[in-house]
C-alpha cells in the first residue's frame, strides 16, 4: 500500500500593523505585539526567597539591556533578546514595585521542605504564598502581575509532590491523579486575586541553580538558554500583565469568523472515577474563554469519559453565548477538538446546540497523540515539521519534526505525529484540518518557539483541568490567563 505525503508550509503569524511571519519572534521584534499595551510599563510583584526576589530583578535588569543568543550554528532557533531600548519587541517596560516584593523567611520554607505529608507539604507552600499575595492585593500599589519565584528547595518539595505512582490517569483524556498539585491548587485560590500570577523557577532566573533530574522528569522540563528563557518568560509577563495578544495565527482569505473549542475531562478532587468536562474556546483574535461544563460519564471503570446529548448540549450553548458577548454575533463555524472519541449523542448535542443558533458549518475532531503508523524519512534527519498523510478518512500530522527555518530538529527525542480523526458529521476535509491544527500550535503565549506538538484549544482545556478540580461550585473566572 502506497501512500502520499504532502509537507505543509509553516503557518503564518500576525503581529501589529498587519505585520506578518511565522517566527514569533522575529514578528515581535519586527511589528511589535498584536495588541499594544495601555500604557508604558506592567507593574510586577515578586514573591520567593530572598535569592530568587533578588535574581529576579537582576534577571529583568540584564533583560533591558538585551542579551545573546547562541546564534553560531543556528541563529534563527537562538535568537538574541534585543533588550527594552529602542527596539523592544513589546512596547513597553516591565517593572518591580520596590513595595510589592515579600520574602519568604527561609524559617518557613525549611517547615514546608521538613514536612512528611504530600498533601500537607503542598498546602503550606500555597498557604504562606497567598498570604503574601492577598497582601499585596491589599496594597496601595496594586500590580499588574505577581511572579512567585520559587527556589530549588522549594520545588523538589512541592513538585515531587505531584507525582503518585498509586493515582490513576484517564487514557484517553487528562484525567490526571489525585496526588497534590502545587500549580493546580495555587492558581484556583489566586483566582479571587485583581492579577494574574506566573510561577517561574529559580533556574530561569539563574541557570547556576540546579534542579533534581527528578524533579525534571516528573514535569518534562529542559533549561533554555538565557535568550531563549528571556523571549519565552517576557512573551508569558506581557499577555498575563496586560490582558493583549501578542500574535495570532494569520485569517486566511475568505476565512468565516470561528471559534475553537477544546473539551477535557478531568478527574475531581477526592473522587477516583469522577470526571467533570471543561472546555476552553478561542475566537478566531486568539482571545480565551474558559468554561466549566457538567459531571462527565464515563464507558467503563471510570475510564474514557465522555458527555451526553443534553449536556454537550449545553456545554456548547455556553460557548457560544460567551463568543456572542464578545462579538456580538454567533461564530460562522465551529471547531471542536477532543482527546477521546466522539460518541454520537456527545455530536448530536452539539449539532443541536448550533442548529439553534444558526450556526451551519462545524467539525468535530478526535485528536490521538500517539499513533501505531509512523513515518521515516531519508537518511537520518526527523520528518519535517508540517509532514501530512491522509489514512482513510483520517490524517497522520507532524506537528513537530526538523524545521527547515531553524536548519535542525530542535526536540531531543523521534518526533511523534499527531492521529486527527473527524467525526462523519464534520464539513472539512481531513487535509483542511491538519492546516488548521497545526496553525493551532503555534498560538502558545508561554512559548516562542515553533515546535509545538498540540493545538492550544487541547493543550489550554488540560491547563483548566488542573486548575477547575480545586474551584469547586465557586464562581470560575472566564480568564485563560488566570490558567496559564
Amino acid at each position: 500500500m502506497k501512500f502520499q505525503s504532502t509537507i505543509f508550509e509553516e503557518p503564518q503569524l500576525e503581529f501589529g500593523d498587519r505585520f506578518q511571519d511565522p517566527d514569533p519572534r522575529l514578528g515581535l521584534f519586527m511589528a511589535g505585539p498584536l495588541q499594544t499595551p495601555i500604557g508604558d510599563a506592567i507593574k510586577i510583584a515578586v514573591v520567593g526567597s530572598a535569592k530568587t526576589v533578588e535574581d529576579t530583578g537582576k534577571f529583568l535588569d540584564k533583560a533591558s539591556q538585551g542579551i545573546s543568543g547562541k546564534t553560531e550554528k543556528h541563529p534563527n532557533m537562538h535568537p538574541d533578546f534585543p533588550g527594552l531600548g529602542n527596539r523592544n519587541p513589546f512596547r513597553c517596560r516591565f517593572e518591580i514595585a520596590s513595595d510589592a516584593c515579600v520574602t519568604i523567611p527561609q524559617a518557613r520554607i525549611d517547615r514546608i521542605r521538613k514536612e512528611p505529608n504530600n498533601a500537607k507539604a503542598v498546602e503550606m507552600a500555597v498557604d504562606e504564598i497567598m498570604q503574601q499575595l492577598i497582601a499585596i492585593d491589599e496594597s496601595n500599589s496594586r500590580p499588574d502581575i505577581a511572579i512567585v519565584a520559587l527556589p530549588v528547595s522549594l520545588i523538589e518539595r512541592v513538585w515531587n509532590a505531584k507525582v503518585d505512582s498509586d493515582g490513576t490517569v484517564e487514557a484517553e483524556d487528562s484525567g490526571g491523579s489525585d496526588a497534590p498539585n502545587f500549580r493546580g491548587l495555587l492558581k484556583a485560590r489566586a483566582m479571587k486575586l485583581r492579577f494574574a500570577t506566573q510561577i517561574v523557577w529559580e533556574d530561569v532566573l539563574d541557570e547556576r541553580a540546579s534542579i533534581p533530574r527528578k524533579v525534571k522528569e516528573s514535569s518534562d522540563r529542559e533549561i533554555q538558554d538565557a535568550a531563549d528563557r528571556t523571549w519565552n518568560f517576557l512573551t508569558s509577563l506581557y499577555y498575563k500583565g496586560t490582558g493583549r495578544i501578542p500574535w495570532r495565527r494569520m485569517p486566511q482569505d475568505g476565512e468565516f469568523s470561528a471559534c475553537y473549542i477544546g473539551v477535557s475531562f478531568y478527574r475531581e478532587v477526592g473522587g477516583q472515577q469522577l470526571f467533570t468536562s471543561a472546555a476552553q474556546m478561542f475566537d478566531e483574535r486568539g482571545r480565551g474563554f474558559i468554561l466549566k461544563g457538567r459531571r462527565a460519564q464515563t464507558e467503563s471503570r471510570g475510564r474514557h469519559p465522555y458527555m451526553t446529548h443534553d449536556d454537550a448540549r449545553d456545554l456548547i450553548t455556553d460557548v457560544l453565548t460567551a463568543y456572542k458577548n464578545h462579538h456580538r454575533n454567533f461564530p460562522a463555524r465551529v471547531i471542536v477538538l477532543k482527546t477521546s472519541r466522539f460518541r454520537d449523542e456527545e455530536a448530536d448535542g452539539i449539532t443541536e446546540a448550533l442548529e439553534s443558533v444558526g450556526t451551519e458549518m462545524k467539525d468535530l475532531v478526535w485528536v490521538q497523540e500517539s499513533s501505531s503508523i509512523k513515518i521515516l524519512r531519508d537518511g537520518n534527519y526527523p520528518v519535517m515539521r508540517g509532514t501530512f498523510v491522509e489514512l482513510d478518512g483520517k490524517g497522520l500530522l507532524y506537528t513537530n519534526g526538523s524545521i527547515p527555518y531553524y536548519g535542525t530538529y530542535p526536540g531531543m527525542y523521534d518526533p511523534r505525529p499527531l492521529l486527527l480523526c473527524p467525526h462523519p458529521s464534520s464539513d472539512s476535509t481531513v487535509s483542511q484540518i491538519a492546516k488548521e491544527v497545526l496553525s493551532l500550535t503555534k498560538i502558545n503565549w508561554n512559548s516562542t518557539q515553533m515546535n509545538q506538538k498540540l493545538p492550544i484549544p487541547i493543550r489550554a482545556a488540560r491547563k483548566v483541568g488542573e486548575v477547575l478540580k480545586y474551584i469547586g461550585d465557586e464562581q470560575v473566572s472566564s480568564d485563560y490567563a488566570r490558567y496559564m
